[in-house]
């Protein structure tokens, strides 16, 4: 089995977390949908082409930034309670109200992602699109760059593991792999989203109707390790890759 194996860099970011919305909490690692959405991006893929993921890495601490907030409920508007007027096609005038709020940023964030897509005549396609991409690559919010420094392409092999291993970055473990005891210890539940389907509610209206994945968030500690014995599956330079 190939795939690509990304070794990235991001110096503030935020990976939101949808329940949140005064303070914008982000999650230690980009989920699946974000890592996912970035490379159908990168590669301009309108359809979704299935793939699994691995996500990896490290930061080294978090600040609080501001952030302007904007609220809309289509109320009229009225001159001291809003702070922006907008009007309509009909000349109706609405309210919204200007805040501040406060977002959570991870500083110089390392990351190691592989990407398996099913089918492989993809990886040209990606490695291409990663390596000169059309314009400038973001991973959280738009404004969260993305320095890519390594781009390639690895194979894959199941390999037991000869003694207990520490973790050396934070990384997304399944569930049901935590479950067969391949971890001395274990880190923060998540139901991450992974990929969408459009779903009519009635006519002419649609929402997401998002697919989740249930993974611990394992972080890189003397204290959590892989169990010897264990099959687990590696890159060709010895990367660990626990692909959903």
């Amino acid at each position: 089995m190939k795939g690509v194996r990304i070794e990235a860099y991001q110096n503030l970011v935020n990976y939101r977390k949808p329940t949140s919305f005064q303070l914008k909490e982000s999650y230690p690692l980009p989920p699946y949908s974000t890592v996912i959405g970035m490379i159908h991006a990168a590669c301009g893929f309108t359809n979704y082409v299935p793939m699994k993921v691995s996500i990896q890495g490290r930061y080294h601490s978090k600040v609080n930034d501001l952030w302007t907030r904007y609220e809309f409920a289509g109320n009229s508007y009225e001159e001291g309670r809003h702070q922006l007027k907008a009007e309509d096609y009909t000349g109706k005038s609405y309210g919204i109200t200007r805040g501040v709020a406060t977002t959570e940023l991870l500083v110089d964030i390392e990351l190691i992602i592989h990407v398996v897509p099913e089918d492989e005549s993809y990886l040209p396609i990606i490695i291409k699109s990663l390596q000169s991409p059309l314009e400038y690559l973001s991973l959280g919010r738009r404004e969260d760059l993305l320095q890519i420094n390594t781009v390639k392409v690895v194979c894959f092999t199941l390999n037991e593991i000869d003694e207990d291993e520490i973790v050396k970055y934070d990384i997304f473990v399944p569930k049901a792999l935590v479950e067969k005891d391949s971890y001395e210890s274990i880190g923060t539940s998540y139901l991450l989203n992974k990929i969408y389907h459009l779903m009519d509610i009635y006519k002419g209206k649609t929402i997401r109707q998002w697919e989740k994945v249930n993974v611990f968030h394992v972080p890189a500690s003397n204290t959590n390790k892989l169990y010897a014995w264990q099959e687990q599956e590696f890159d060709e330079d010895g990367f660990i890759a626990f692909l959903v």
